[in-house]
């Protein structure tokens, strides 16, 4: 899978010319599928989006369409971050867009955890997780803020997925502590794409089930490419054992089954 760490600009045209040029190198790395960072496509509220009025949601459309044309011309799936226009006088969802391979929408992401600002002013949040498969691997979608909520991380683990991908545009730096404890926690691989504009604070990286990092760009990288593999020696306790192990852990059966009734485990105050 690929992983790009573009600019972002307020000019739907010129991010969609962006899109496809790193869609292109994608595919001629050999990857299958390739994530941008949120707000990629029509630009982010509150970076690039003052107002809405001021957006020009045809040019946007019509990208969107393009996009979608070149996956099809590659056979290259994208998970793109872009605004998603609701019926007025709604406010639009914060979106990540899943291409498939075929160039048709098989589905699309819209951010339930918005911040303060963003649920006030810009944004309607969306009300359920996304999945979709690639090649026998499942894939769950977040975006940016919802790191710091590690129910929506345990429910994609529940959901079966084998890697989530997280488009964000940080603010912080903890945000990567976050990303690789979400990674190692539930097991699965976590890539996280990232705009240009926040490498000053982390860069776009793919983590492995075990927290690893087994890829990431540098200032001045626009794409990283990084494989999913199962059969990786080094994510054997990860993938087979640890997770298997955590999800029955947290069923509780393993713990019910051995509670004992002892009045020394009931008397929470003597030595």
């Amino acid at each position: 899978m690929a992983i790009a760490q573009t600019t972002i600009s307020a000019d739907a045209r010129q991010n969609g010319l962006t899109v496809r040029r790193l869609m292109r190198e994608a595919a001629e790395a050999g990857a299958r599928l390739i994530q941008f960072p949120e707000g990629c496509l029509s630009g982010y509220a509150k970076e690039q989006i003052r107002d809405w009025d001021q957006v020009d949601w045809r040019a946007i459309e019509e990208e969107h369409r393009h996009v979608a044309a070149l996956a099809a011309e590659l056979r290259l799936w994208v998970v793109l971050g872009s605004a998603h226009r609701l019926t007025p006088p709604h406010r639009p969802h914060n979106s990540l867009y899943v291409i498939a391979d075929n160039g048709q929408v098989a589905g699309r992401y819209d951010k339930r955890y918005c911040s303060n600002t963003e649920i006030l002013r810009y944004y309607t949040p969306g009300v359920r997780p996304t999945v979709f498969s690639v090649d026998g691997f499942r894939f769950g979608c977040a975006i940016c803020i919802e790191v710091n909520f590690p129910e929506l991380f345990e429910e994609y683990e529940r959901l079966g997925v084998d890697c989530l991908l997280l488009s964000a545009y940080p603010v912080d730096t903890v945000f990567e502590v976050k990303a690789r404890a979400h990674a190692a926690t539930n097991n699965y691989w976590l890539a996280m794409a990232t705009p240009a504009q926040t490498t000053a604070l982390l860069n776009s990286e793919l983590i492995g089930p075990d927290g690893t990092v087994l890829a990431r760009a540098d200032a001045t990288t626009e794409l990283i490419i990084g494989e999913l593999d199962r059969h990786a020696p080094e994510f054997d306790t990860a993938l087979n054992q640890a997770r298997p192990w955590r999800a029955g852990a947290r069923q509780g059966d393993i713990y019910r089954s051995r509670h004992v009734s002892d009045p020394r485990s009931d008397d929470l105050t003597g030595f």
